[in-house]
């Protein structure tokens, strides 16, 4: 017989916010889990009357405080078995350290939180409970992600020099925040967004990329945080200069005053044999160049090992199922990717009772929020003392 569908709760995501849509999406795309409750909102009449006007039905909470202690009156099948927050990053730490401390899974957008201080707070959290902790690092559920860390790391591109991670926009062009566009307000208000603004809210996926396919990390940068946009409080440009522990070079660069732009992520990856070269705007292929041969442009579901470049590959990898190549996945599906992993690791944690150590192989955990918020802090230094080489601060 089946297991139950894992309850979800929502912590934000009300007044037409954007990343919960995607995020419910995924989750109820498996039927294996389901959005159940949700505190959607800070005030707690509009939270109620958001919940009521949900696409399904959900139990409404005027605030998360009110869900998470609402949770142990409850049956054992209509407890959260996890939570999501999707709030802006000001009010990620704390419903993340309430749930941790009610013995909630959690599932928090990114960036962790606004400061190194909080973040290592949850990271000493996480390590001591145990919990499953998860921070939503979109591109990473990207099966060509995944496929380019295991090419990468299997050694097939030889010993790694150089990475180009980026992520530009033009959504940012002009001061859209004066227009009071909700997505743009919160973004460029060092209250509500932390000290970075371009750099907390897209360059850290660009860190993340780097990181999670190279397994490599930034020990050392020279920043550039800037503000095209006259009378902006926070940088819509970001351009780090980094040095990697195994000697390489990295650029790490966003932007979100690129007009024409969309979401372009990409990374490109040089090593001694070879190129590897991958967009989310295009994120069914990647492409390998090698010298003097020609590139070879690998499609998702078109992939078979041992091809004369490719070696054995993971089983996991190989194995899970998708749509046939010619059907895109995209955007959607690398949501569904993370919160599939994620449900698998918090139902072993319950059905074992034992605590667990996320690796980040899967999706991004605590531990990963801890560098992209130690990366961020780093950066503004670095760039107040006008690129300055800095260190990164050494792992909790």
């Amino acid at each position: 017989m089946s297991e139950r569908p894992l309850n979800v709760g929502l912590i934000g995501g009300g007044k037409g916010a954007f990343i919960v849509q995607p995020h419910q999406r995924a989750i109820n795309c498996d039927g294996t889990r389901r959005v159940t409750a949700g505190a959607l909102f800070p005030d707690p009449k509009i939270a109620m009357e958001e919940a009521a006007k949900w696409p399904y039905p959900i139990v409404g909470y005027p605030s998360y405080d009110d869900m998470i202690t609402a949770q142990a009156g409850l049956p054992n099948d209509k407890k959260l078995d996890y939570v999501l927050i999707v709030t802006p990053n000001h009010v990620h730490f704390d419903p993340a350290m309430k749930a941790l401390k009610a013995g909630i899974p959690v599932f928090c957008e990114k960036p962790l939180t606004v400061n190194l201080a909080q973040a290592a707070e949850l990271v000493k959290m996480v390590h001591k409970t145990g919990i499953p902790f998860g921070v939503a690092h979109t591109y990473l559920g990207h099966w060509t992600t995944r496929f380019s860390r295991a090419i990468i790391r299997s050694g097939l591109l030889g010993e790694v020099r150089w990475v180009d991670s980026y992520y530009i926009q033009g959504w940012l062009a002009t001061k859209l925040e004066d227009t009071g566009q909700q997505q743009a307000s919160w973004r460029v208000n060092p209250k509500l967004a932390g000290a970075s603004g371009c750099g907390g809210d897209i360059g850290t996926h660009a860190l993340m990329q780097l990181r999670f396919l190279t397994g490599l990390e930034v020990t050392e940068l020279s920043a550039q945080l800037e503000s095209f946009v006259p009378g902006r409080a926070l940088d819509d440009h970001f351009t780090i200069y980094c040095k990697l522990n195994n000697g390489a070079r990295a650029l790490v660069r966003a932007s979100q005053i690129c007009i024409g732009h969309k979401n372009d992520l990409g990374i490109a990856v040089s090593g001694t044999k070879g190129t590897l070269r991958w967009r989310q705007e295009d994120p069914e292929c990647l492409t390998i160049s090698l010298m003097g041969q020609p590139d070879r442009v690998y499609y998702r579901g078109c992939v078979a090992p041992n091809d004369g470049f490719l070696k054995d590959l993971p089983a996991d990898l190989m194995a899970e199922p998708t749509i046939p190549p010619g059907h895109p996945e995209a955007f959607h599906d690398a949501f569904a990717r993370l919160h599939r992993c994620f449900e698998a690791d918090v139902r072993k944690w319950k059905a074992t009772g034992k605590p667990m150590q996320i690796d980040g192989s899967k999706y991004a955990n605590v531990d990963d929020g801890w560098m992209g918020i130690a990366f961020i802090e780093t950066c503004v230094k670095s760039s107040k003392k006008k690129g300055l080489w800095t260190k990164i601060p050494r792992k909790i």
